[in-house]
């Protein structure tokens, strides 16, 4: 872990309230436009079948932040490989930040109670989204059930081993569960970067700031199969370093 001096809350720009509170409208209302009858395609024809239009949802609400998105992937990742991604945890924006970068499709896990969020819970739920309890001596068993259970269809996964956002920019500490559970199933596991979207709307505030660049780093999977139970700390804190090593020096270029 670096030294790098907390980030402050970016400064305002162009984060008028006029301009957050147009953002918000037209992302909330594209929401509430889409993800009805996507839940309703979902239920009726499944995931996978549904998965290009789902995509369509994701690019246009990234789209309404008004930011320029792009994503830097390392070569020797198969486009047809399963894998467990692991990202920064920034805003309510990261799993349409990151997800256009790969054309994997992308099973995320969510806190049970989010399921009940109307529109977007709904639409998590007919998805499969994995639900995460509260109660970390079931949550591992149920999590790896699931997780085995999406890999099985081809699927790969999204997680965010932090489990909270951050609140200065920077990349908290790792929990390590995801990691055993990865070395259990043997799915790679794929350190996500992504860097400027903190300067697009950072935790705690409700102000967007358009036009800020947003770069999505998809390195170079890490296989598990083979590793120790003892190798797993020594694995997520490699992660994190990675992730951090680029988080950090994003930070210090806007600072």
């Amino acid at each position: 872990m670096t030294d790098t001096p907390a980030q402050t809350t970016p400064q305002d720009g162009w984060a008028t309230p006029l301009v957050s509170v147009g953002l918000w409208a037209a992302g909330l209302g594209w929401l509430a436009l889409t993800l009805p009858p996507l839940t309703l395609l979902l239920r009726a024809v499944g995931p996978d079948r549904a998965e290009p239009l789902v995509k369509v949802y994701i690019r246009g609400q990234l789209a309404l932040t008004l930011c320029r998105w792009r994503a830097v992937v390392d070569p020797g990742l198969d486009p047809n490989g399963r894998y467990l991604f692991v990202q920064n945890h920034v805003n309510l924006l990261d799993h349409v930040t990151m997800y256009p970068a790969t054309p994997h499709f992308k099973q995320g896990m969510e806190l049970l109670s989010h399921f009940d969020i109307p529109f977007y819970g709904w639409f998590m739920r007919a998805r499969g989204t994995i639900p995460v309890e509260r109660d970390k001596k079931t949550a591992l068993l149920a999590l790896r059930r699931a997780m085995k259970a999406e890999l099985a269809k081809g699927h790969s996964l999204l997680a965010f081993p932090e489990g909270t956002r951050t609140r200065d920019g920077r990349v908290g500490p790792f929990h390590e569960g995801l990691f055993h559970l990865a070395r259990a199933l043997e799915v790679p596991v794929v350190p996500v970067a992504v860097t400027g979207m903190w300067s697009v709307m950072p935790t705690g505030s409700w102000r967007f700031r358009p036009f800020q660049t947003v770069t999505v780093h998809v390195m170079a999977p890490i296989p598990t199969a083979g590793l120790s139970r003892d190798a797993m700390s020594a694995l997520a804190q490699s992660v994190r370093a990675q992730i951090a090593e680029r988080v950090d020096a994003s930070l210090r270029e806007a600072a």
